[in-house]
């Protein structure tokens, strides 16, 4: 049976858990595979405990909400996908001397997810800003978020890299801020499975398949992962994909092999306690597949 692979969320900042399959990573070690991506909405930890799929992309954050409601059964975390937060603030005008401080009192349409939000606050805090002040749209999904800046909504839009270059493209805003430029890296997304997949013999194959994707995406020309990786984003001009995987290059997105780095998990639980989204620190080894 092929292993089954999901994203929580789909974008050009997962490409190195993209290209375990598209790239043929996993079949070089042998193991068939198939991608499915997320219906808008749909809940990857849901389709996972159904059996469904068999790996999904996730965050460590994912595991400590979990702790805080009880829930004792959720996905363990095996490799780390982003060391840093990929999301990017699209303003309307050209920005060359952007501060976070100009958030103050205008309308940032703001993703909502439980990680997108407590660490764009924990950005704002590291560049010498406070969203307390910034008037923050809360619109739904990224489509509707974005539909909603097409539309003339709001001053600034904050998307996961891809559309943000295709609307800066379309000449319908330019990119001023990426959240985690210049940040102390941290445990963004990651790769996670039930636990009885990190107990077996899948585990190491795997993580040797994914450690080479992850150093691919990193160093190759970003056209070329672009060009692989094309068929999973029809929607998206070649230019903009490109930029999008360019600006994670450059980033560090992707720096590090396929280990979750136990300071990358701390400075993650402090950017989390500090913006007051989890109640409590939790043991990397509750967590993490060490």
């Amino acid at each position: 049976m092929p292993l089954r692979l999901m994203p929580t969320r789909h974008s050009p900042f997962y490409s190195p858990f993209l290209a375990v399959h598209a790239a043929g990573f996993l079949q070089q070690e042998g193991i068939e595979s198939t991608l499915r991506l997320p219906a808008d909405g749909e809940s990857t930890g849901a389709v996972l405990r159904r059996g469904e799929v068999d790996v999904i992309q996730s965050a460590v954050s994912a595991a400590w909400t979990a702790l805080e409601k009880g829930v004792t059964d959720f996905p363990v975390h095996i490799a780390q996908i982003n060391q840093c937060d990929g999301f990017v603030i699209l303003g309307r005008e050209p920005d060359p001397n952007f501060t976070w401080r100009k958030l103050d009192g205008v309308k940032l349409i703001a993703d909502h997810g439980h990680q997108p939000l407590a660490l764009l606050r924990w950005a704002a805090h590291q560049n010498g800003g406070d969203l307390s002040r910034a008037n923050l749209l809360n619109l739904g999904s990224p489509p509707a978020m974005e539909a909603a800046f097409r539309a003339g909504q709001g001053d600034y839009i904050h998307l996961q890299g891809g559309m943000p270059q295709q609307m800066e493209l379309e000449g319908l805003g330019h990119i001023v801020a990426y959240a985690g430029a210049g940040l102390t890296p941290l445990a963004f997304s990651s790769v996670a499975v039930p636990r009885a997949f990190a107990e077996s013999d899948r585990l190491q194959p795997f993580l040797r398949a994914f450690g080479k994707a992850k150093a691919w995406a990193r160093e190759s020309p970003p056209l070329e992962v672009a060009r692989t990786l094309a068929p999973l984003f029809p929607g998206l001009r070649m230019e903009a994909l490109s930029a999008a995987i360019s600006a994670c290059q450059k980033l560090g997105c992707w720096n590090g092999d396929a280990a979750i780095p136990r300071a990358d998990y701390h400075e993650a639980e402090r950017a989390f306690l500090w913006s007051n989204a989890i109640q409590r620190a939790h043991a990397y080894e509750e967590v993490c597949h060490a």
